[in-house]
């Protein structure tokens, strides 16, 4: 069976029906037994009553361009754990699971509870059963044990999803949801939990949404792509990694796996998407091998992860800080008795993030730390 898996996939309004999916692309995908992309977005109306309180931009998908894009492409399946899959609310995720079902495209990574979002696909082809697990980091768009949401990143429930589904499976497959925006590479704490999943029973671990590509390794056995980038997203960046992605080839003959990478790039403005060849292909995949590299050597990769915090050691020290951190007391007082408690739904609402999210909880905990030993 082959299947390919991509990254973050938005389709803004305005490329509703537009010719950017180049006939490279489309032939890939053509070619593939079962074909998954990372919607990114809700598939629902434009009402602004529905968005929900968050940091970050809300987004969302019409029907019409989304539908026509995953068409294009024979989409058969799509994850749906992600931190944008909740943008609008209730009435947006439902509304994109009644549009998924009436186009027949099957979903994984959300439910319309903590119990159904955990559910997985099953594929089977001439005997051989593999499972499709998905789940993200703790940002804005999680379950609950009486709401819907995506299926959350969490130590002790994923591992019995991969346990449960490795029992009646003959592969699994992860996909994760998180990592370091623009950064290229995982933090420890990442690539040991990755390891770990693969420990339990993972086949292969597959990683999107830091909107750039990463490097990968091979664990015990276990391939683990830490991030694919971006597959196909409508929205100018000023980041030049934004516009290159990687899908991922996932071959499984006769209970054996073997993997590979396709370089992909979107052009700015126009947002044409093709396969790279020649000398832009043969650079990406340097630039992978020097991050497979970098992964596969433990100092070294601290060392990127060291640099990275002091990259974004300011930004992180303005996020922590509330009037709570005033250090003067007789201020904190006058502050008190006026009432002036510094709170707003949007600053309790970043520190909640910064406090759940994991992978804004590694940066703020280095940040901090390093903050208090100068």
């Amino acid at each position: 069976m082959k299947i390919l898996i991509a990254g973050d996939l938005f389709v803004s309004d305005q490329f509703y029906n537009a010719n950017i999916i180049d006939k490279s692309v489309q032939d890939l995908f053509s070619k593939a037994d079962y074909r998954i992309v990372n919607l990114e977005a809700p598939i629902t109306d434009d009402r602004s009553e529905n968005k929900i309180i968050k940091t970050g931009p809300h987004l969302r998908m019409s029907e019409q361009s989304a539908i026509s894009v995953l068409k294009q492409l024979n989409i058969d399946g799509v994850t749906l754990a992600n931190n944008h899959i909740l943008d609008y609310g209730t009435k947006g995720l439902l509304d994109t699971f009644d549009t998924l079902k009436s186009d027949e495209v099957a979903y994984v990574g959300a439910g319309t509870n903590l119990k159904d979002a955990a559910k997985y696909i099953t594929l089977n082809k001439e005997g051989v059963k593999i499972a499709i697990i998905n789940f993200c980091e703790n940002e804005w768009s999680i379950a609950e044990d009486d709401s819907p949401g995506a299926n959350p990143m969490d130590i002790i429930d994923n591992t019995n999803q991969i346990r449960e589904a490795k029992a009646s499976h003959d592969k699994v497959i992860v996909i994760v949801h998180g990592g370091h925006e623009y950064y290229n590479l995982p933090s420890p704490r990442m690539q040991k939990q990755y390891r770990f999943y693969a420990d339990q029973g993972a086949d292969i671990v597959v990683g999107h949404h830091t909107h750039c590509i990463s490097g990968n390794e091979v664990y015990n056995g276990v391939p683990i792509y830490y991030s694919l980038g971006n597959f196909l997203f409508t929205k100018n960046n000023p980041n030049d990694e934004w516009y290159t992605g990687l899908i991922l080839e996932v071959d499984i003959e006769k209970g054996n796996l073997t993997s590979q990478l396709h370089p992909v790039e979107q052009q700015k403005e126009t947002f044409e998407l093709s396969l790279l060849n020649g000398k832009k292909r043969e650079d990406i995949i340097k630039r992978i091998s020097k991050y497979n590299a970098i992964i596969a050597d433990e100092a070294q990769l601290k060392s990127e992860w060291s640099n990275y915090i002091d990259a974004k050691y300011d930004m992180y020290l303005n996020y922590w800080s509330p009037f709570s951190f005033i250090s003067n007391r007789y201020v904190r007082g006058v502050l008190n008795r006026l009432g002036i408690k510094g709170l707003n739904k949007r600053g309790v609402a970043l520190a909640l993030n910064l406090m759940r999210c994991e992978a804004h909880v590694d940066m703020s905990k280095e940040v901090t730390n390093k903050y208090l030993k100068r």
